[in-house]
């Protein structure tokens, strides 16, 4: 940038001795590097400054508006659904306990840079409040006594999940014992599904395994959706194959601490819930006879539609490592336009058929005919 030079006379009056000591060499070479790295500093601020480098071009100033206002737009609907959670109504009938769980937490290290927010929304979902009656039965779930045994409540959370009041809040109470002894016995009442023919468009868990071997696809771990008392994770443990099974209690039927006491994996689950797994963990998921209707959250009114079902088999998708197989055990149909529906659903997603059997079934006295649907499908393979 140049060089700077200082030259100091010294002066032949006496007085001025004490000037020319505080002027050493030391002395003006920091003064030297301090106006060195202030004319380069102001040089670096004058290149940097808008008009220096000119105009902004029309198209870079508009994607940085559009840009700047999506990511404004996105902070701002965070804010509300943060104050909507916050400003929960009917608040004077909600328990101490639901208000305190609710109430927004400030972050320990302050404001959030990326997202803006100081506080951490109470993790419920807005399904909860979107109803009073609803709301009533969230509020009676929190209405304990804190650090005291839990109230014996156990179809209020099944309630609740069956309104897509999930996830529930987290509740500061001991929990209790099982309600009564559960049996641990292996099996449960049908000790010939999947073991012995029954149907023809019943599948034998010998068979499927064999399919899989000749697919070149090793079963070792397993996801049984709507699964009821894991029964089918029972057989398949028989043969070395851990499957964890989603249950929904049914009122007054604790079916997750039957299915633990049975030495079994229960996860409770909720028919519209997203599973809470990693992409592509589990070489078999097993879908039961009525999983697809659950599936669709009849609870919610959407078992009848397609985007509903098209949700649930994304999912599973989702959770099926390549190579894995999609068991659709026995789903019944109540009308051929059903069975369609879903035979579509299953020819976008591209799987090998393995083994695929539908048909009807006669109805016995005043029921209806049924359509059926029994298949096992290989995933392909994805880039």
């Amino acid at each position: 940038m140049g060089s700077v030079s200082l030259n100091v006379a010294s002066s032949r009056r006496g007085g001025r001795r004490g000037l020319s000591c505080l002027c050493s060499p030391a002395l003006l070479n920091l003064l030297v590097l301090l106006s060195l790295l202030s004319t380069n500093l102001l040089a670096l601020l004058a290149f940097l400054s808008p008009r220096a480098r000119g105009p902004v071009p029309a198209a870079a100033g508009l994607s940085a508006s559009s840009s700047s206002s999506a990511i404004s737009a996105q902070v701002a609907a965070i804010a509300r659904e943060i104050e909507a959670t916050r400003l929960v109504p009917h608040r004077a009938a909600l328990s101490p306990e639901l208000l305190l769980f609710l109430s927004p937490h400030a972050l320990p290290l302050g404001r959030d840079a990326r997202t803006g927010l100081t506080h951490m929304p109470a993790s419920v979902a807005h399904a909860c409040f979107r109803s009073p009656p609803t709301l009533a039965l969230l509020s009676a779930f929190a209405s304990y006594e804190p650090r005291a045994a839990c109230p014996r409540n156990a179809t209020l959370p099944h309630r609740l999940l069956s309104k897509g009041c999930e996830p529930l809040p987290r509740r500061r109470c001991l929990s209790r014992a099982p309600r009564a002894p559960l049996p641990s016995s292996n099996m449960g009442v049908d000790s010939r599904r999947w073991v012995k023919p029954r149907h023809d468009h019943e599948f034998l868990i010998d068979d499927v395994l064999r399919l899989a071997g000749a697919a070149s696809t090793k079963i070792r771990i397993g996801l049984d959706v709507a699964g009821g008392a894991a029964n089918f994770a029972a057989r398949m443990r028989e043969r070395g194959v851990t499957v964890v099974t989603t249950v929904l209690d049914n009122a007054g039927k604790p079916m997750n601490e039957f299915v633990a006491a049975r030495g079994l994996f229960p996860l409770l689950l909720s028919p519209a819930h997203r599973f809470p797994f990693y992409d592509g963990v589990f070489d078999l998921v097993h879908v039961g006879t009525t999983a697809l209707d659950e599936g669709g959250a009849p609870a919610l009114g959407q078992a009848g539609t397609e985007e509903a079902l098209e949700f649930l088999m994304f999912d599973v998708d989702r959770v099926l490592r390549a190579g894995g197989l999609l068991w659709i055990d026995s789903y019944m149909c109540h009308s051929e336009e059903r069975r369609q529906v879903v035979v579509r659903l299953i020819r976008r997603f591209g799987y090998k058929k393995l083994k695929w059997v539908a048909g009807e079934k006669a109805g016995t006295g005043s029921s209806k005919t049924a359509m059926y649907i029994s298949a096992v499908l290989q995933k392909s393979g994805r880039g």
